[in-house]
């Protein structure tokens, strides 16, 4: 096999990026596009002494898990990785690969509970526009996969609607009044990012412009464009100032041009502010649902939950009810004045914040002798440090530790450091946060063994 050939490939599974797998000669040839059950002739692009990759060249017999595509920028947006597959063979195929993972990559073996599903399309309450010039024009839309090469989407599924009606106002607006957009290259150009926030519950909209410069020209034009596409239901333009050569959308600074610094939303009964820089999820109906598996394998009645990695306090404060005690850790100082907004305005007087990193304000809390019975783990895609995992074994030795993560293989990892410091992961339960992509949340019980106690 050489690049150019055209061979006969049975494709027998599917990777989370989206690539059907077949194998030719033993060797193993993925394609894009594809799955399980597709009978296709294949186009060789790259053969390597372990594997190929190929496009199709034309699909012989097609899966009977294969539907129609249903968006004109699939092939060219890096969001979506399985708009081509029908939705119960991707919820099955996530919650085997969070399985295989543990399995593998953990050497756990856990009671594996049903992935839980919802609605596929329209489930994200934010939205972060990349905005590029063009020859004819502007570009705003998702970045198209492994680059930094804007692909223009007037619509996206995964979206609310009226997330595009302002995405195209905005291209107006900019187009109307000749504001310059930002140039990765030169570093040159104004608008950087168009970044919105809508409440599941309350319906309230944040609009936020990140510009690389120091001010936003035709402000009061800006927001009037917003209101128009929102209504009252516009709480708040900012604009955020990032003049850094980064991949990080959003800068340090924030200076609202109209109404409010945050909106509020309503999470498993708990009010919560959201501030820009504030992590909030972006699939409510799912995270709520999350949320109470995690209070489930909490089991917080009386017992002191110390939550690490806690943004805005969403977690801790979900079952701050029921805890005699809520400390939350979190490096970003927004996020912490956020939490602490969001305990007093709840009536929590139980719970209690910490601006610092998840290591760094464990080994304080260790070293004045706090000793949580619950640890709450959220930790962003890299999963946690070795350094933390061993101070949550072995000084603080809470009777559980849940852990909540975005990447089953790093959490996997974890789970196999923990494994050897005296934890059993005992229950494991996928959540598809992101539907049509290639990304699955997880919640694990990890229980100390007697023999460690």
């Amino acid at each position: 096999m050489k690049k150019n050939d055209i061979i006969e490939l049975n494709i027998t599974d599917v990777t989370l990026q989206g690539s059907g797998v077949g194998h030719y000669d033993s060797l193993a040839v993925f394609v894009p596009e594809t799955v399980t059950g597709d009978k296709i002739e294949a186009h060789i692009l790259k053969v390597k002494s372990n594997c190929a990759f190929a496009k199709v060249h034309r699909i012989i017999e097609p899966s009977k898990s294969r539907i129609g595509v249903d968006c004109t920028s699939f092939k060219k947006c890096g969001g979506c990785a399985f708009r081509h597959i029908n939705y119960s063979f991707e919820a099955g195929l996530k919650a085997n690969a969070v399985k295989n993972n543990l399995n593998r990559i953990g050497g756990v073996d856990p009671q594996f509970e049903p992935i839980t599903t919802l609605a596929p399309d329209g489930y994200r309450n934010k939205c972060q526009y990349p905005v590029s010039k063009n020859e004819g024009g502007i570009d705003i839309g998702f970045f198209s996969s492994h680059s930094h090469r804007v692909v223009d989407c007037p619509g996206c599924n995964l979206q609310p609607e009226i997330f595009s009606k302002a995405q195209k106002a905005f291209k107006d607006f900019l187009l109307k009044h000749k504001i310059s957009v930002y140039d990765e290259t030169t570093e040159m150009g104004l608008v950087r990012h168009l970044y919105l926030r809508r409440a599941n519950v309350t319906e309230e909209v944040m609009a936020c412009v990140v510009i690389n410069g120091d001010k936003m020209p035709f402000v009061n034009e800006l927001v009037d464009c917003f209101k128009a596409v929102f209504g009252d239901d516009l709480k708040s333009v900012i604009i955020n100032i990032n003049k850094k050569k980064t991949n990080v959308i959003l800068g340090e600074k924030c200076v609202t041009v109209f109404g409010s610094d945050h909106i509020t939303d309503v999470l498993c009964g708990v009010k919560v502010r959201i501030s820009p820089l504030s992590f909030y999820q972006v699939n409510h109906d799912v995270a709520e649902l999350l949320y109470k598996k995690a209070k489930e394998y909490v089991e917080p009645n009386g017992k002191t939950v110390l939550d690490l990695y806690c943004g805005a306090g969403t977690i801790g404060l979900s079952m701050a009810k029921e805890a005699k005690r809520i400390i939350g850790v979190e490096i970003i100082p927004e996020a912490v004045k956020d939490a602490k907004f969001n305990a007093s305005t709840n009536g929590f007087c139980n719970a209690e914040f910490i601006c610092d990193d998840a290591a760094g304000a464990a080994k304080q809390l260790s070293e004045k002798g706090i000793r949580p019975d619950v640890v709450i783990l959220d930790p962003p895609r890299k999963g946690c440090d070795e350094e933390l995992i061993r101070i949550v074994a072995n000084d603080f030795a809470p009777e559980r530790v849940v852990y909540v993560s975005c990447d089953s293989a790093t959490l996997a990892r974890d789970c196999k450091i923990f494994k050897a410091l005296g934890y059993e992961t005992v229950k494991a339960a996928p959540f598809d946060m992101f539907p049509r992509t290639g990304h699955v949340e997880t919640v694990a019980l990890l229980v100390r063994a007697v023999s460690a106690i």
